[in-house]
């Protein structure tokens, strides 16, 4: 149902009562300032929940005349017959719009007003109409008998037939169309009319019919979107299901979200994919053993842990090195016996030979205990090294001990692995 109001006040109470319905859309042409009762219907109250875009407010200022009225009463009328296609129609004809009325600010004339019903007369539509307000008796009287007429398609003359109320019509020669234009100002513009206009058409085209007989919980066409909507939220979701099932082996019912992260280059790892660090410290704070890729094993036993030395051992002056093959051998296979490198720097030798032992600790190991990953011993100037050497040339120190089983501190040792041996 539509409803359609052209008494200068605001049909508040009918657009109140279905304000958040879509079976009956309201339209009011009214006087709007603010302050003029009732003081609403501006041009943005448009219905709310499903009666969004039901409900149409046309603002008018005061003065409005004949032409601009209908220009705008017929533009916004035919679009919402178009759009909303109401089975039938309901016209109040408050005559209060009319001019020289008591409280009413309007130019119109009898004949304008009466060409609104007319023209929603010609929509073919079953149509009730109404009366509402007007504070000018005469003039009211004059309207509603005018538009009857334009109802029924009769036509009836502009002179009064003579009747006990003549004496209300004398002042205008007993005729049906006074002159009652012309007398408030204008306030309103073409441009302010079409900004109105044009912005009925839009709200117009939220529409998507008029709903049907039985009553609906929202708008035709948006049931079917919201059903097509669920569907693929259905597809998604098994869809996920089953890469969630294979990825994890769990069959294709199992409903769960699978992250699929990507590592960074450089993210730190603490287990076995840590590439991120040589050393690691353990509980205890102590320094772990530096990692090194795995070396082949010689035939006498494990190497891991030693290094050649780029500085050979010299006997001391006026001595010989003497050492038998037992010996060497005695010697590799020592580190495996203690569960790690030895800190022996060499096979046993002979002390009453006078042969004159590698260093057990050099500084060039004790650096690199500081720093595991420092691999150039050969920091210092040439001429502070061959100084160094000739001192720990000089001393001839016995053979250190085995590391105690359980030792959790592993020093860093230079094993030569090869002796010039002098008969």
């Amino acid at each position: 149902m539509l409803y359609v109001d052209i008494d200068i006040h605001h049909g508040d109470g009918v657009e109140l009562a279905f304000y958040h319905s879509n079976r009956v859309m309201t339209v009011s042409f009214h006087k709007y300032t603010g302050d003029f009762f009732p003081g609403t219907g501006k041009l943005d109250d448009n219905g709310a929940g499903l009666g969004k875009y039901f409900c149409l407010n046309v603002p008018l200022q005061d003065g409005i005349d004949d032409d601009m009225y209908l220009t705008v009463f017929k533009t916004v009328v035919g679009d919402t017959v178009t759009h909303f296609q109401p089975t039938s129609i309901v016209l109040q004809c408050g005559a209060d719009s009319l001019g020289l009325d008591r409280l009413g600010a309007f130019n119109l004339s009898i004949a304008a007003h009466g060409e609104c019903v007319n023209y929603v007369r010609t929509f073919g539509v079953p149509l009730l109409v109404v009366g509402g307000g007007g504070y000018t008796v005469k003039n009211v009287s004059r309207c509603w008998a005018y538009e009857t007429a334009v109802l029924v398609g009769a036509d009836i003359p502009d002179t009064l037939p003579a009747t006990i109320y003549d004496a209300y019509f004398a002042d205008s020669g007993w005729k049906l169309h006074p002159p009652l234009t012309g007398k408030v100002d204008n306030l309103n513009s073409p441009a302010g009319l079409q900004r109105i206009t044009v912005s009925i058409r839009e709200k117009l085209r939220y529409l998507g019919g008029a709903p049907s007989v039985a009553m609906r919980e929202i708008p035709p066409g948006l049931e079917e979107w919201l059903a097509a909507e669920e569907a693929a939220a259905e597809v998604e979701q098994e869809a996920e299901a089953d890469i969630a099932g294979t990825s994890t082996g769990m069959g294709a019912g199992a409903v769960m979200r699978t992250t699929r992260r990507r590592a960074a280059q450089n993210e730190f790892y603490a287990g076995d994919e840590d590439v991120d660090a040589d050393e690691d410290a353990d509980a205890d704070g102590d320094e772990a053993p530096v990692r090194r890729a795995p070396t082949r094993r010689a035939r006498g036993g494990s190497r891991r842990g030693t290094r050649r030395t780029s500085a050979r051992s010299r006997p001391a002056a006026g001595g010989t090195a003497t050492a038998t093959k037992e010996d060497e051998e005695q010697q590799q296979q020592q580190p495996e016996e203690a569960g790690g490198p030895s800190p022996i720097i060499g096979p046993a030798l002979d002390v009453s030979a006078q042969v004159a032992p590698v260093p057990s600790v050099s500084r060039a190991s004790r650096s690199r205990r500081g720093n595991p990953r420092s691999r150039n011993t050969n920091t210092r100037p040439t001429r502070a090294r061959d100084k160094e050497q000739a001192e720990e040339d000089s001393l001839s120190f016995p053979p250190a001990p085995a590391p105690a089983p359980g030792a959790e501190e592993e020093q860093s040792v230079t094993v030569p692995m090869e002796l010039d041996v002098e008969a």
